[in-house]
């Protein structure tokens, strides 16, 4: 990318957002423009368009979604599907009516097949049903790619799509509409105040996923905007698996929860195993730098600094 380039970032102040922000900063980008959803919503065509004429991005990451975890998908099935698509059409379509150079569209691990063979393959994708508790969120994100893809080739525009492992981080949704990693935050800090003898989580804690820290995956998606050009979606993970059991006991000690772990096997688990062949991304000459350990810890003092702001 161009260091004078005018850079749009749509949902700056998301978790992924905020963190590519981050990194963009840090490397010396300047000309970046942003926009809170009450200045303007993306599902608005109209307005999106007005916002495109007068800003001429050069680059978009695009990072506006709306998102959550099991709970989140399985109440608001309208809302992920329909704002989703709305958002990443308005944006992709305008991009190409405005002339971007380059856009980035951030998909989802969940748009993989339920039953697929692990480490999943960019390849693997459209090859069987997904999850349906991620049924809403992953059909819009599947359309984003096709979408990316549809205009590459028939208006030759550089559109990629990127697939990231669970991310996870400062800035995301500490609640029940949130992802795993900060739903377990929160849950284990309101035990340990409340003094709860144990913390009982959904499922059987057997499912499987990779975590990526999201100034990591940031750290990627710069990365990408650089040296990839490809048309297929490509992962971005860290090649390293952690079952929910597993990351539940890691937050219990971050935490200093004193309790039990107890499992709700009525509760849905979703995809039993969730893990991404990053092999494309390593060959391009990148690789994540934060182990769990550490991004768990920092994600944590995070949330204990702003959990009443």
């Amino acid at each position: 990318m161009d260091r004078n380039g005018k850079i749009y970032v749509a949902g700056h102040t998301g978790l992924i957002g905020s963190a590519i922000m981050r990194r963009l900063e840090s490397l010396g980008y300047k000309n970046i423009i942003t926009s809170t959803h009450k200045e303007l919503d993306l599902t608005e065509k109209v307005k999106a368009a007005e916002f495109f004429k007068k800003e001429s991005p050069e680059y978009v990451f695009l990072a506006g979604a709306r998102v959550g975890g099991i709970y989140a998908n399985n109440t608001y099935p309208a809302e992920f599907i329909y704002e989703n698509i709305m958002i990443q059409t308005n944006v992709i379509d305008l991009s190409y009516r405005y002339g971007v150079k380059k856009l980035l569209f951030l998909a989802s691990s969940c748009i993989y097949p339920k039953i697929c063979e692990q480490p999943m393959k960019e390849e693997y994708l459209l090859t069987g049903p997904i999850e349906p508790t991620n049924e809403p969120f992953g059909m819009a994100k599947l359309a984003g790619i096709k979408i990316c893809q549809a205009y590459n080739r028939q208006y030759g525009t550089n559109f990629i799509s990127v697939i990231p492992a669970n991310v996870y981080g400062i800035h995301d949704h500490f609640n029940e509409d949130g992802h795993v990693m900060a739903a377990l935050i929160r849950k284990f800090c309101e035990a340990k105040n409340k003094g709860d003898r144990a913390v009982t989580i959904w499922g059987t804690g057997r499912p499987k996923r990779e975590f990526l820290y999201v100034d990591d995956l940031a750290e990627a998606c710069v990365f990408l905007m650089d040296h990839y050009v490809e048309n297929e979606p490509i992962n971005v993970g860290t090649g390293v698996g952690t079952s929910v059991s597993e990351l539940a006991k890691l937050v219990k000690d971050v935490t200093g929860f004193g309790g039990s772990i107890h499992y709700d096997p009525t509760k849905p688990d979703g995809n039993p195993i969730r893990l991404l062949d990053i092999r494309r991304i390593k060959t391009l000459g990148w690789s994540a730098g934060i182990s769990l350990e550490e991004g768990l810890r920092i994600t944590y003092d995070w949330y204990q600094k702003n959990q009443n702001q």
